[in-house]
């Protein structure tokens, strides 16, 4: 499988520590323009830590994290402060500010970086990406109104309400059940789709993953041990892929499993 030659998101070689905890050993990983990428991987193994530098709230103490081809450790602040307006993130929580109505909540990034629009601009782009997530007419919803699954919803809208060209996730399942969780991933697909967002999804949910990912970049003690398409991962006969997707998944066959970059540890 080629490596992507206008990756929107590149990082070589980053190390990161903390103390004496090492939390990113050597990562190397072009993110594909237009497609949704899963980070998968046990818990402590840096994938939020990854998705910080590629925000720029972390930097590496060595190697590069390129996002739209700007260095986010060595850029100026006001360049740094471009990239982001370029990005959308969707947390763990939702992180919706429950004094705030369903619309106002997802206006909030439109009035800090779209200054420009008017109160009715803003209100109709609102209006119009709650239809893209299924939630039309809730824009003077209560927050504290809304179930766990409308709260993932309400946070996807905020996250593309501004347009960007790329989308990142923190555990975008986290607490939901079965079914809504299935309806979740099949709206970021359909988004991925109808918008042409690239798609970052830092996840625990292997199901998810496979519904929704077009690759699938696996971390483990701070380590990419394993990077390639969906089909290409899951069928990996890795020990340590094996062990942590376990055995019991009904997988569709691979394009070419050779083509997997699975390397040694």
């Amino acid at each position: 499988m080629a490596e992507p030659t206008d990756a929107p998101v590149r990082l070589v070689d980053v190390h990161k520590r903390f103390g004496t905890l090492t939390v990113l050993d050597g990562v190397s990983l072009d993110i594909p323009r237009g497609q949704t990428t899963a980070i998968i991987g046990p818990s402590g193994t840096g994938k939020s830590v990854l998705l910080k530098h590629i925000v720029g709230l972390i930097k590496p103490d060595a190697g590069e994290v390129s996002v739209f081809g700007t260095n986010m450790a060595t850029a100026p602040e006001r360049e740094v402060y471009a990239v982001r307006k370029r990005l959308g993130m969707l947390f763990q929580d939702g992180a919706l500010f429950d004094s705030f109505s369903t619309g106002e909540n997802i206006e909030f990034p439109l009035k800090q970086h779209h200054p420009e629009m008017s109160p009715a601009q803003r209100r109709a782009r609102v209006e119009e990406v709650l239809a893209m997530v299924e939630l039309p007419g809730l824009y003077d919803r209560p927050t504290p109104a809304l179930s766990g699954g409308q709260r993932k919803r309400v946070g996807l809208a905020r996250a593309i309400v501004t347009g960007p060209e790329l989308v990142l996730f923190d555990e975008p399942n986290s607490g939901l059940d079965p079914m809504t969780s299935d309806a979740i991933d099949a709206l970021i697909g359909h988004l991925k789709e109808t918008l042409g967002i690239t798609f970052v999804v830092i996840t625990h949910d292997i199901v998810g993953t496979i519904n929704v990912a077009d690759h699938i970049a696996m971390l483990y003690g701070g380590k990419l041990v394993a990077w390639g398409t969906c089909a290409e991962v899951t069928h990996s006969e890795h020990p340590i892929v094996r062990r942590f997707l376990g055995r019991n998944l009904i997988l569709p066959a691979p394009h070419d499993p050779a083509s997997a970059r699975l390397p040694s540890i």
